[in-house]
């Protein structure tokens, strides 16, 4: 079924035919973790896919069987000042307004662990298929941050305004049958033949006129936006970065490297 395989650094990209176009995050030993380099890779690749007459359907998801994306890489993160941490997620929101605003569907297709960075690039994406050994969560709040890829704006649109709240506050897991429950998966397929399962429903997409999805996602995307989505996500991006100055940060991401429980001061 594969016409081309192509293997980046970070990214294996993987044809098929009827247009379906896989991206899979490849750290497997990092369970797929974005550090700054896949960013932009993932960035410039939508790009061009966002332009490729070829691509009618793209697929995200993650190398190996435990992570579909564990979250941003925080053994980069921990050491990062105000003005890096802004930086870090504006590029984050650059990927996921790529996949939002991408001019044909985007699914992504979760496999394992999807936790903080992981759950906001799926919710970035028009559907998201879970596999029955999917875990999501925002736990940046365990960190001494926030949400910094555009959950704060997306997830309440997924599971609503209090939800949201509690799973952010939280920073709890979300299993694959709770995340069917609650609006967040479209879908949940057994672990084998996972995969096959989402082409399949991929197929069903790409078959349909590519001009009308363009149209009907463009006008979805229109009138469910509320205004000023830049200025948010920039709001967003200013708050995740001024965390990087305080204690609880430094205190928080140092914890989860060492492996031990972080002790917060509120600073």
């Amino acid at each position: 079924m594969t016409t081309n395989k192509t293997t980046c650094k970070n990214l294996i990209l993987d044809y098929k035919e009827l247009g379906i176009q896989i991206v899979k995050i490849s750290r497997i030993k990092q369970l797929n973790a974005l550090n700054t380099e896949t960013l932009e890779e993932l960035k410039e690749t939508l790009q061009v896919f966002a332009k490729d007459t070829t691509v009618r359907v793209v697929i995200l998801t993650g190398d190996g069987d435990k992570a579909f994306i564990a979250g941003a890489d925080i053994a980069e993160m921990k050491d990062m000042n105000t003005s890096q941490g802004v930086r870090f997620s504006r590029l984050g929101h650059d990927v996921a307004k790529l996949l939002e605003q991408m001019p044909k569907p985007t699914i992504a297709a979760v496999n394992g662990f999807a936790l903080g960075g992981g759950t906001e690039m799926a919710i970035a994406c028009d559907f998201i298929i879970a596999s029955e050994n999917a875990v999501f969560g925002q736990p940046e709040v365990g960190l001494g941050i926030i949400p910094g890829f555009g959950a704060n704006f997306r997830l309440p649109k997924f599971v609503g305004l209090p939800r949201a709240k509690e799973l952010i506050f939280s920073g709890r897991r979300v299993k694959a049958d709770e995340a069917f429950r609650i609006g967040l998966a479209s879908f949940v397929y057994p672990v084998e033949g996972f995969l096959s399962k989402v082409i399949e429903f991929a197929c069903e997409i790409s078959q349909k006129s590519s001009e009308a999805l363009r149209a009907s996602k463009k006008t979805i995307n229109e009138l469910s936006e509320t205004n000023g989505l830049n200025a948010k996500l920039d709001a967003e991006a200013q708050t995740f970065g001024t965390l990087f100055s305080s204690y609880d940060q430094k205190e928080g991401m140092s914890a989860f490297v060492e492996k031990r429980k972080p002790k917060f001061q509120g600073l």
